[in-house]
Parts: structure tokens; sequence; C-alpha cells
């Protein structure tokens, strides 16, 4: 596709070049004058145009953009044969960029696509400057995302999408302001990775999570064992204390219900057969 884009200044384009049409040019307007009167009230309905609210309509006079730049909405009057125009849509456009083979910084070739927002904020410049600024804002798009990813890793491509998308965005308002477009938002849909990578970061996170595990794990262990430290030094200081504990575990045990509870012997007559 072959886009032509000759610039035409924001002075340029909406000033009143149809001052400059010349004497032909003002006879040619002048016929059509006296056609249109002559062929009323017939010619009135060819003379009136509409243009809906989220409209607006270039008016060429002789090929020349006529005074007051972009039309409407409402009604506007045209003459016959010397006078045509050109509708805009001045809606807010979306539309996905192609999945995009990009080249990280760190040398990882990824697959990312997203989505644009934009719309039409100059009529005359859109109508002016470029041939078809929707496909020109789609192709400037797919290029702008390779090349601001092609400066990241990938390691800011996966974490800073909010960041890349700010940039592209920046980056294509700034370029498409001469052609009357004002883009509104880039988002970045999805990171796609080669499977093998893929691959090789599950089996890292599953490392990590492994290891995280076993540390949490020596930790309680630690934990445990000085928490044990501590009551045995309680007990040796105060042997009353042990058996403090001895009664509430058989407490404990028959507050469950069950059918037959083992009273221990006590420690004293335990030791006196340990003594034999």
């Amino acid at each position: 596709m072959v886009i032509s884009i000759d610039y035409v200044s924001r002075d340029s384009a909406l000033e009143n070049p149809d001052t400059d049409i010349g004497l032909c040019g003002w006879l040619l307007v002048a016929f059509s004058i006296l056609l249109m009167l002559a062929t009323l009230p017939i010619s009135i309905w060819m003379c009136i145009k509409i243009v809906k609210e989220y409209e607006r309509a270039i008016i060429f006079r002789l090929g020349r953009i006529l005074r007051g730049g972009a039309k409407g909405p409402g009604l506007f009057f045209i003459l016959p044969c010397t006078d045509s125009f050109i509708n805009v849509d001045m809606r807010t456009i979306t539309f996905d960029i192609p999945p995009q083979e990009v080249l990280t910084k760190d040398s990882v070739t990824v697959s990312v696509d997203g989505v644009v927002y934009y719309r039409v904020q100059n009529a005359t410049l859109a109508v002016a400057n470029i041939t078809n600024a929707d496909a020109a804002t789609r192709l400037l798009a797919q290029t702008t995302l390779r090349n601001v990813l092609g400066t990241k890793n990938l390691a800011e491509i996966l974490s800073d999408r909010e960041e890349i998308a700010h940039s592209m965005q920046s980056t294509l308002d700034d370029a498409t302001d001469d052609w009357g477009i004002k883009v509104e938002r880039v988002e970045i849909k999805d990171v796609k990775l080669p499977h093998q990578l893929q691959r090789a970061m599950a089996a890292e996170a599953e490392a990590t999570r492994e290891a995280r595990a076993k540390v949490i794990a020596a930790e309680g262990e630690m934990n445990a064992s000085r928490a044990l430290k501590e009551a045995s030094l309680v007990i040796a200081e105060s042997p009353s204390a042990l058996q403090l504990r001895y009664l509430q575990t058989l407490n404990t045990i028959a507050a469950e219900k069950n059918s037959t509870i083992i009273f221990p012997l006590p420690l004293e007559m335990m030791q006196g057969f340990i003594k034999h």
C-alpha cells in the first residue's frame, strides 16, 4: 500500500484559498450561481447538504478549500458544478495492531500486539495533508510498536506495559499531529514468548517457589526448636509447671468424650521404677 503524504501547514490549510481562483474561476462561479437561480426550486435540493453531529465537511471550490475550513454540523450550501465536499468522521476510531515479531534489547524474540484509539481533531489537515489518514496511522502504530519494544529488555516488557503504552501514545500523537489526528490511548494486549522460553521460565519459577518453601520450613523448625528450648528451661526451673501441664492434658482428653482414657503414671513412680 502506497500512502501519499504532501504536507500542508496549518495556516495555509485554514486560510482563504478560494480568492485565488482567478478570472476564469470567478466566471465559472458566476455561471454556477446563474444556473442555480435559473433552475430554482429544483436546484435547491442539490445545493443544500446536511452534516451529522459527528461529521465535518470540507468544501472544495474549483479544487481549493473554501473559506473557514470544515463545516458542520447542520446545513451548509454548495454551488452546482464548481463545488464538491468530503465528509470526515470525527468519532473515536479503534483498531488492533497485528502481532509484531520484536527482537528485544537482550536478544529475545517476542510477539506483541496492541490496540490504538484515535480520532480526527482537525478535519482540514486530515484531508489536505494525507491521502489516507487511517491507513497511515495503522502502519505508523506497527513501526512505533517495534521501535519502542526494541529498546526494552524482556523483563521491562513483561512488567512495564503501562509505561510502554504511554511512550507509544506520546510518539504516535506527535507524529500524527500534522495529519490532524489525536491519538487518545494505546494498550498492549498480549506478549507471547517462545515455547522453550516459557518452559524455562516456568521451571525457574517452580525452583524459586521450592526454595522459598524450604526456607520457610527451615525458619519454622528453627522457631519451634527455640520454643521447645525455652519451655525446657521453664520446666527445669519450676517442676510444678510440668505437673500443671500434665493436669491440663488430662482435662483436654476428658473433654473429647473418649470412651477409654489412659492415665499415665506419675513421674515420681516412673523415677522409682527406673532406679530399681
